[in-house]
């Protein structure tokens, strides 16, 4: 018999997630403890066991993400499933994937507009699972780079156009290198926040970036970079790390200073060549709309893949009028640009 339950044994979830072929940081309770620590985050945390032998079926890591407190809160609440849920092989980690997600909306209680699903891996074993859930399937490109080789057989691999990018930076003196110390989070979040602004997309709080710095730097599980040019903070990069897969979580750079993600990427990867395994570009987009860095990191020259999102409406009137808040507020900080 499967139970499920949000009280469980953290040890044994975590040797769950670090056994898993597809576990990765955001399926983590490290992941979970960053969540719980940041502004207007809320995680769930819920497990399905063998209720005779308490062994770990399925795992979920959820984050309940919202852009202010109130009601703005309230029209503006998704629930976000990162590189999850992950479950054991076979007819019995199917059925405890579709009771841990049935038992997962009831939790979720209404607390949010939409889930979506977030691919790192393909999906194709649990779709119709997902589907007869209410899980509708939506294509999502990303790049993959292999690390776990030479740093002159990745250099190959990029196209000319990207390689003259690294070489000018190098050339016009961009320096790129590790932050110090914890003060150094605001010069990297600023960049951040600016390219956000820039593009007109929301951004979460700085305490997510702080809460992940105090809970995952110990363990190597996370790097923030900075890029500087004449003694100015012009770019920033932000990855985790976990199993040999560095995720590019967060990026930002100064619009006026060219080659600026050029020479950040370019550096993490010769930095991580031969002692990772794979980097993830965190994303390219649906492949049928525009999306902006696309051609920036396919000319890095990783493998394309598709494994696509999932994505349940649990308020369809909410989830409209998010959709015409989120266009609004594109409008207004475009207008603000100009």
């Amino acid at each position: 018999m499967i139970e499920i339950t949000e009280s469980f044994d953290r040890e044994k979830w975590e040797n769950f997630v670090s056994s898993h072929p597809e576990g990765n940081i955001f399926q983590t309770c490290a992941m979970a403890d960053v969540y719980r620590s940041t502004k207007n985050y809320e995680p769930i945390s819920l497990a399905a066991l063998e209720k005779e032998s308490g062994e770990i079926l399925a795992v979920l890591q959820a984050v309940i993400i919202r852009d202010a407190p109130g009601l703005v809160g309230s029209i503006s609440s998704r629930s976000i499933i990162n590189g999850g849920p992950l479950f054991v092989e076979g007819k019995k980690g199917l059925e405890a994937l579709e009771k841990l997600l049935s038992y997962y909306e009831k939790f979720l209680n209404n607390r949010a507009i939409y889930t979506q699903v977030r691919n790192l891996w393909d999906t194709e074993n649990s779709k119709k699972n997902l589907n007869s859930l209410g899980y509708e399937y939506e294509p999502h490109l990303n790049y993959l780079i292999k690390l776990d080789r030479p740093e002159k057989e990745i250099w190959g691999d990029i196209h000319k156009p990207r390689r003259k990018g690294i070489n000018r930076a190098e050339k016009v003196g961009i320096e790129v290198r590790k932050i110090k110390n914890r003060d150094e989070i605001k010069d990297c979040y600023k960049i951040i926040e600016e390219t956000y602004k820039n593009v007109r997309l929301p951004l979460a709080d700085i305490s997510l970036l702080e809460s992940a710095y105090d809970r995952l730097s110990d363990s190597g599980n996370i790097d923030f970079y900075l890029a500087i040019l004449e003694g100015d903070v012009v770019g920033s990069r932000v990855v985790l790390k976990y199993k040999g897969l560095v995720h590019d979580w967060y990026a930002g750079s100064k619009q006026e200073i060219n080659y600026v993600n050029e020479a950040v990427v370019w550096h993490m990867l010769s930095e991580y060549a031969g002692k990772e395994k794979v980097f993830d570009f965190g994303g390219a987009g649906h492949p049928d709309k525009p999306y902006g860095v696309r051609e920036f990191k396919k000319r890095f020259g990783g493998e394309e893949v598709n494994f696509g999102r999932y994505e349940k409406i649990h308020d369809r009137s909410k989830k409209e009028l998010l959709n015409l808040g989120f266009k609004a507020y594109k409008k207004l900080n475009l207008a603000r640009v100009l």
